[in-house]
């Protein structure tokens, strides 16, 4: 684990003599950012000596609350554990009123125990380590859709999406459409400004398939860099829609007749002096790629926990729907889950297509390596890729229930091993304790079906 130098913020605060206030976050399983608001001169002691955060805020559910069986609240007595900060995650915040920074700090694997064990990024880098102990380097990129709302519900209380620059509401699919991108171009401006500021390397954006529904993808790298990468972007996203008076969200389903939010995974693996192992004329690649391919079409139901983390992810998965259905791949095919994109041989890569928007960028990268690593080590073969439409030809279908995919995560061998029964410990302690809350809500949808018909 490596932890940023103090000359790091040293450096920071000479050049920004103005800033106030420092955002310190950590990520916790669910993506959330969590964490607290110092002023300018506290920055320095968090390098020297750590911050100390509270055992829980690595054990919590989606809405904040405690998980008591996560062995992190009473069994510790919510204990202080130290975080530090991640090197080259300080950074200035442009949009915030009172001039301020934030620095992303992870969990020391000793000084923050017994947090640690749930620390996301820890376990991404576990993973990748035990890929490079064999002389694998994995490199990933991510693309991430979202979907920009209107801050104001509409007259029954239901998102809508966002006024476009002409004061109108986008209400058809056009998909790939120039206008659209035109429309929301302060945002789109605003955006990549602060990408740039902030070293995110924020590339193509594009028009998706629905209205307000944008995505814009990221370069790829290093696996753990680019997840970072991918962290600090969402939260980018959600601050400078805010900016403008709109909201973004990463929900994977936020409207049951549009499309669904997807974050599509690019991975291949190179060697120590960062030659592409996948590369190949051959547009299905190496025996290496396709091994990959089948470790991860192996380990897929055991994961599909950590790819379509809540009650909503499953609500994506609809036939034709550019959301897969199937344990599937192909080559340059987007009805299948593993997708090898065409393009020159030095490029040939896997694109994982099966997350949700809403998925943790740490867990589902950890998951899909691990899935990478079983199928390089077992030499798996993925069978023939699918030809043409995939929905039409698939055999065995992906759950579309939170509750299917959590068991199965718990039931894993492959996954205790791959994992850590710590860290699944309180995940799906976590997990448990959200599914019982939501299920235990009632609701609209509950009145609409039952009330008067029951």
């Amino acid at each position: 684990m490596k932890f940023a130098a103090l000359d790091e913020a040293r450096d920071f605060l000479a050049t920004h003599p103005d800033i106030d206030m420092i955002e310190l976050f950590i990520l916790d399983a669910n993506g959330v950012p969590r964490g607290k608001l110092l002023h300018r001169e506290e920055l320095l002691a968090v390098y020297e000596s750590g911050r100390p955060l509270p055992s829980t805020i690595l054990g919590l559910t989606l809405n904040g609350d405690d998980v008591e069986n996560s062995g992190l609240v009473w069994d510790v007595g919510d204990i202080d554990c130290r975080a530090y900060p991640l090197a080259g995650s300080l950074v200035r915040l442009p949009w915030r009123q009172i001039p301020t920074a934030a620095v992303q700090v992870s969990m020391h694997p000793q000084e923050g125990m017994p947090a640690s064990i749930a620390d996301p990024r820890h376990l991404l880098i576990k993973v990748i380590d035990g890929l490079k102990a064999e002389g694998y380097h994995p490199v990933m990129a991510c693309e991430l859709e979202f979907y920009l709302l209107d801050a104001k519900r509409d007259g029954n209380g239901r998102p809508q999406p966002a006024l476009d620059a002409d004061g109108g509401r986008p209400r058809s699919t056009q998909v790939y459409g120039l206008r659209e991108l035109e429309q929301i171009e302060p945002f789109l401006a605003d955006l990549y400004a602060a990408c740039k500021l902030q070293g995110i390397p924020a590339r193509t954006a594009i028009s998706e398939y629905a209205p307000g529904q944008v995505e814009i993808t990221l370069e790829h790298g290093d696996a753990l860099e680019a997840m970072d990468q991918a962290v600090r972007y969402k939260r980018l996203v959600k601050a400078v829609a805010h900016k403008h008076g709109m909201q973004a969200t990463f929900m994977a389903k936020p409207f049951d007749h549009l499309a669904g939010t997807g974050m599509h995974m690019h991975v291949s693996i190179a060697d120590a002096a960062g030659r592409n192992l996948f590369a190949s004329e051959d547009p299905a690649g190496t025996p290496l790629l396709r091994q990959a391919v089948g470790g991860m079409l192996a380990s897929l139901l055991e994961s599909l926990l950590l790819f379509c983390p809540n009650a909503n992810s499953y609500r994506r998965f609809q036939a034709n729907s550019y959301a897969p259905l199937a344990p599937t791949w192909g080559v340059d095919n987007r009805t299948v889950s593993l997708r090898v994109p065409g393009g020159p041989a030095n490029s040939r890569h896997i694109e994982h297509r099966i997350c949700g928007a809403d998925a943790n960028p740490y867990l589902a990268a950890a998951a899909i390596l691990a899935g990478v690593h079983r199928g390089l080590r077992e030499q798996l073969d993925p069978g023939d890729p699918v030809q043409g439409n995939g929905y039409a030809q698939a055999t065995e279908l992906l759950p579309t229930d939170w509750l299917t995919s959590l068991i199965a995560l718990e039931q894993s061998a492959w996954a205790r091993d791959a994992l850590g029964r710590e860290f699944l410990g309180v995940y799906l302690a976590v997990k448990r304790a959200e599914y019982r809350q939501f299920m235990a809500e009632v609701g609209e949808q509950d009145w609409r079906w039952y009330l008067t018909q029951a």
